[in-house]
This record gives C-alpha cells, structure tokens and sequence, in this order.
C-alpha cells in the first residue's frame, strides 16, 4: 500500500472532531492555525469557539479594537499573534474587498504567517499541492525514513517538502497535510510513540533500528533567562496606577502595574528606586506598605520571578483606574490572577 492511501486510512480511523475540519473557509482556518502556532490543541479548541463566535468574518474582527480582541486572547500567551490577526484582517478588508487571498504566496505576505500555515490554509481551502512541515511532521517523517536533520536550517525545510510532495500521489494535499499533523500528534508522539500499533511500523527505520528516541536530530536545548519583575500596586480607594506595556519585549501592548525590572528582596531597595519616587513624589505622605506577594510564571524562553509590592494611600492619585475598569483590560494571566485573588472584593 502507498504511504498516502495508508496514512490516509489511519486518518479516517483516527481523526479528532474538529471544527476547523468542517470548513475550507480560509479566514476560520487562518484563526485556527494561528491559535495552533503555539498552542496544543486542547487548549486552543475553547479559545477558537470563543474567537469565531465573536468574530465570524474577516469584516467582523476587522472592526474590532485592538483590546477587545487582546482581552480574548488573554492567557493563550504569544500576544503579537492576535494583534497580527487584527491588522492583517484590516489590510484584506480594506485593500482587498474582505476577500482572502488565494495562494501560497499571496497568503505568505499575511503578517504572521510563515511557510507552514500558507501551506495548510493554501491546501485545505485552495486545494494548492503545498505541504507542511511542523514539529509533529518533521519527527514523524523523520523517525519513518532515518533522517537526521536540524528543522532550524531553511535546507530542511526545503528537503522535507520536496521529500513530502513527492508522496502525496492522488490525495487531496489538504487531506494529505491534516492526516501528517493528525498522525504526528496522536501516534508518533515525542517520548512515548506508540510504535506497536503504528501502521507504518514494518518500514519504520527508526523503529526497526530500535532508536526511535534519536530521531528527529536533537537541537541544542533553550537556556533560559531569568527576569526579576517588580510591580508597584498602590491601592487608593480602589483605583490603581495601570498602564500599557508598550516596549518591544513579552506582552507588548497589554496592561501592568507600574514596573522596577531587577532584583529586589528589602523594602528600602524599592522605595529608594528613581521609578517608585516618580510615582509617589507629588503625594503629601508616603504610601503604606502592606505586603509583598511572590509568583513564578515559566515561558518559553523565559523564567519570571515576580514581585507585587502592595502600597495603600489614602490621597487621590492621578491617572488611576478602578478596580472595574482595569479588570476588562487586557493584561497577563499572572497579573489577573493577582487582581482576582488579592484586589478583588
């Protein structure tokens, strides 16, 4: 049997139900794969509900606000995905006559998107012989032909497709590319691989080798970089200092408490930073401190060790928010979970 008629008969066996498999509507496929970029599919399922009730068309997410659609996204983390979703929707409503486009290459000029989901929108709605390649396809097709390849090297990329194209035969290349990820996902997993139950186990050369675990080739595990984040919550008849992030760096464009970056452990330390006193000099007594909470949050690349030190003032403090406001703002699910736990009465 060829590679595609069996993987396409393990597809049909196994294949989650899905809603973004019951359409070839590029603009509900963008949403998908772009929720996917970074996100498992378990987690991602509940937020495109969420996305496409609220926006069902490119028209209707194109007259969204930049923080209705932020607060939407909030806890799916990688925040510079939903605001590139809100400005390409704009350019195609307005350039475009809100008609997505068609093809591969048009679709890779989409802000935000790369190879792999011009493939899979191109494929499964445009029926375009364009394939993926992701985590899940390269260690599945890697493991199947022996093959030791770095996916960070545009080579691999260009040596996969080619390898890929090459077996789609007479199935439909967006079938093709959804059976690839479906497999990569529930049968040739990262540690466990279920190899006994494989249809493809009798060509497998990793696994006829016995070392399925080498494959795909390893890449230099991510150090990663811790930060020290200290937010100054000044509490002043429930209204607080709150502002939007607007440097370059992790949750660009949502909001936060007034920041000290750097490791602080006293007191004295952060009433004595320039920032705190910026915050505080027009104040006719200091603010009284009241607690410091500590939190952890892990990121991809990053390892946050965050401080909320908690003032309270009974004068007037300008520029602050209430409580009520700050809460349908978009901010980090660490910041949140703060307010919910510890600001909200």
């Amino acid at each position: 049997m060829k590679f595609s008629a069996k993987l396409f008969y393990w597809y049909k066996k196994n294949k989650r139900d899905l809603p973004w498999r019951k359409t070839k509507d590029p603009y509900k496929i963008w949403i998908s794969e772009v929720i996917l970029q970074q996100t498992r599919v378990k987690q991602g399922l509940p937020y495109y509900k969420k996305f496409i009730a609220r926006y069902p068309s490119l028209t209707e997410l194109s007259m969204a606000t930049e923080n209705e659609v932020l607060q939407l996204w909030q806890g799916l983390g990688y925040y510079k995905r939903a605001t590139n979703l809100l400005e390409s929707a704009k350019i195609i409503v307005k350039k475009n006559n809100a008609i997505f486009p068609s093809t591969f290459g048009e679709i890779l000029k989409i802000k935000g998107v790369g190879d792999y989901t011009a493939s899979a929108i191109s494929s499964i709605c445009f029926d375009e012989k364009e394939v993926v390649v992701d985590g899940n396809v390269h260690r599945f097709i890697s493991r199947l032909f022996g093959i030791k390849r770095d996916l960070k090297q545009k080579t691999t990329l260009f040596f996969f497709k080619k390898k890929l194209k090459s077996l789609i035969s007479n199935l439909n290349p967006g079938d093709f590319n959804q059976a690839l990820m479906e497999f990569g996902a529930l049968q040739c997993l990262p540690k466990k691989p279920l190899c006994y139950s494989c249809v493809f186990n009798s060509q497998c050369i990793a696994y006829l080798k016995r070392d399925v675990s080498s494959y795909p080739q390893k890449t230099s595990k991510i150090v990663k970089k811790q930060r020290h984040l200290n937010y100054i919550v000044i509490v002043s008849n429930k209204k607080l200092i709150f502002r939007k992030r607007v440097k370059t760096d992790i949750w660009k464009n949502l909001y936060e408490f007034p920041l000290i970056e750097g490791e602080y452990s006293k007191l004295n330390e952060i009433v004595n930073k320039k920032e705190f006193n910026i915050l505080t000099n027009k104040m006719k007594k200091p603010p009284k401190f009241l607690e410091v909470i500590n939190v952890k949050q892990i990121l991809t690349h990053q390892i946050l060790k965050i401080k909320f030190w908690i003032f309270s003032s009974p004068v007037y403090i300008k520029n602050s928010l209430p409580i009520n406001e700050i809460v349908n703002l978009p901010k980090p699910v660490v910041i949140s979970d703060f307010i919910n736990k510890h600001l909200k009465s």
